[in-house]
């Protein structure tokens, strides 16, 4: 069987030293323009790959980016972490990087496992989810110097522009906004929105989307909005129970909007007038049932997380220069409309 190539072989293929091999493949901006093409030529000619673990052991980067594995929720919306998940692994494969996967029960439990992962430098930096106003595991990451961008946004008004926080979200104010005036441009006025308690900042940003939409068309007024409006905790019973009471409370519905699919699930179990419904997260159930839905675009979610965290703002992974500037991208969704109620409603009952 044929050796494979070593870095003394593509020294000498390019006519240069080891020493300016090792310096193309991890500080390659030290390296003139012309040198460093000649070298990559040799590399792609003589097919060399350098050996995983002693590069690790010489460079101190592991191409490896830790995550934390989130439970399931409801198996409806839990699935979009799931496949932002499959995304994330999928597109750093295509960077040469890796994906590990950690358990943690809180937040502080998780900042002890990014320790010592840290710490064990099994990682080069890490993806968080889950953000929320006073995150401790940001402040933690920013204190010790870590590489990180975090799927949603800082959501406190002071660090949303930290240039140490890189972050990518979804435009959740833009989605329902979207959907609401879909809906108005279908002929609906009276738009019943079922959404999260305003303690979740996730949940405020989708029913702003709602409540801007709303008044701009002029039509209903801010009582009429109160009225059209139900607060509750997701889930498809949940969702059922306050579509029971929206239709109690709000009269003749021409449309209703949820803040998850679970909830628009429940929505639809409790709709015998097939008041059309819109979910949030286009989730296979949603694709199944036929219920239109917002789709947060995981996919470009996840090139935008790659993006930050192995680019010139990353930091660590890929051994990027840090910079100063703020930086972070904001993705808008879109609405997938689908034929409503496309399995009979006695099913979902």
């Amino acid at each position: 069987m044929a050796s494979m190539p070593t870095v003394t072989d593509v020294a000498l293929a390019a006519g240069v030293s080891r020493q300016t091999v090792s310096n193309v493949m991890n500080s390659p901006g030290i390296v003139r323009a012309d040198t460093r093409e000649r070298v990559r030529a040799a590399i792609a000619q003589l097919g060399y790959r350098p050996h995983a673990s002693a590069r690790r052991l010489r460079t101190r980067r592991s191409s490896t980016i830790g995550i934390r594995l989130d439970p399931m929720i409801d198996g409806i919306s839990g699935s979009v972490l799931d496949r932002f998940l499959h995304a994330l692994t999928e597109q750093a494969d295509k960077q040469g990087l890796r994906v590990l996967l950690f358990t943690a029960t809180s937040p502080e439990d998780e900042i002890i496992q990014l320790q010592r992962l840290n710490d064990g430098a099994d990682v080069d930096g890490f993806v968080l989810t889950s953000t929320f106003a006073g995150d401790p595991r940001t402040k933690w990451l920013i204190e010790n110097g870590i590489a990180f961008v975090t799927f949603g946004r800082p959501w406190g008004t002071d660090d949303v522009s930290d240039p140490q926080h890189l972050w990518v979200d979804v435009d959740g104010w833009a989605g329902l906004h979207e959907a609401t005036q879909a809906a108005q441009n279908a002929g609906a006025r009276r738009i019943g929105y079922i959404g999260w308690p305003s303690s979740s900042d996730t949940g405020e940003d989708r029913r702003r989307g709602w409540h801007d939409a709303m008044h701009e068309r002029g039509d209903v007024t801010e009582a009429d909005l109160v009225a059209l409006e139900v607060v509750t905790v997701d889930g498809v019973a949940e969702g059922t129970a306050a579509m029971q009471s929206l239709r109690r409370t709000a009269g003749p519905l021409d449309a209703v909007l949820c803040a998850s699919d679970s909830l628009a699930l429940g929505a639809m179990i409790a709709n015998p007038e097939r008041v059309p419904v819109t979910g949030y997260d286009n989730t296979p159930v949603a694709a199944a049932i036929g219920l239109s839905s917002v789709d947060q675009s995981v996919g470009e979610v996840a090139a935008g997380v790659l993006d930050l965290l192995t680019g010139e703002f990353g930091g660590q992974v890929h051994g990027a220069p840090k910079s100063l500037q703020p930086r972070h991208q904001m993705i808008k969704p879109r609405l997938v409309a689908r034929a409503f109620a496309a399995i009979p409603m006695e099913v979902l009952a």
